[in-house]
């Protein structure tokens, strides 16, 4: 029997080995993501709103309603043919498959992430800041990825079960994202006007605070969402 942390890698292996198979969710995420893009291009007044304060909500809408259809995915493709009770009866615990779960739905939205980000700096002209500001982008988005996919992963578990868990993941999810959601887009905004990192200092922390919390509740709280 492996480990908590190798059965999680297992987890998260499959996971991402059927998304690389069949690439619906990811091409349906990227869809909507590059859509959103040009129609919020289309629909932006430049000398109404400067892009340096368009983009950063544009960002983050995409990627807190992209992220949604992987995590909805995560669980319910363990449903056909009832893999999620072979997943529930294998000799691991249970906050293992939550942390698989949550790894692959992380790769997700990075990848989203890794594709929407030049895209928008694309169609907005916006300068990341060269080497630095890159970096410090980078390091933003992980920390807020990592925040999403931890209230998120833990939700879908809760709605898979559900006749109207597609309706459910969002209503209980975006509560939770949006004190992730403002430290980011608020750090974004700074670090895409060309301002010193060290101005969003104060907005990092707090997204740190909140991913550590995140991630120890949802971890310890999994196995008591979902029944055999």
């Amino acid at each position: 029997m492996p480990d908590a942390f190798g059965a999680a890698l297992l987890i998260a292996r499959k996971d991402l080995a059927i998304e690389f198979r069949t690439r619906t969710a990811f091409f349906s995420a990227v869809v909507f993501a590059l859509l959103a893009i040009v129609i919020f291009f289309f629909a932006w007044d430049p000398t109404a709103v400067a892009a340096s304060d368009l983009a950063p909500g544009v960002l983050w809408v995409i990627f807190t309603f992209s992220g949604l259809l992987g995590l909805h995915r995560s669980f319910g493709v363990e449903l056909a043919d009832r893999a999620l009770d072979g997943l529930l009866g294998a000799p691991v615990p249970r906050h293992a498959i939550y942390l698989g779960k949550a790894m692959a739905n992380l790769v997700f939205v990075l990848a989203i992430e890794v594709i929407a980000v030049p895209a928008v700096a694309l169609f907005y002209d916006m300068p990341l800041g060269g080497a630095r500001g890159v970096a410090a982008l980078a390091a933003l988005l992980i920390l807020a990825a990592i925040g999403l996919v931890a209230v998120g992963t833990l939700f879908a578990a809760m709605s898979v079960n559900t006749r109207l868990g597609e309706l459910l993941l969002p209503m209980l999810s975006l509560p939770f994202f949006v004190p992730i959601v403002i430290p980011a887009a608020q750090t974004t905004a700074r670090l895409l006007a060309g301002r010193p990192v060290a101005e969003s200092i104060g907005w990092i922390k707090i997204l740190l605070a909140f991913d550590l919390v995140f991630v120890a509740a949802c971890t310890m709280a999994f196995p008591y969402t979902i029944e055999d």
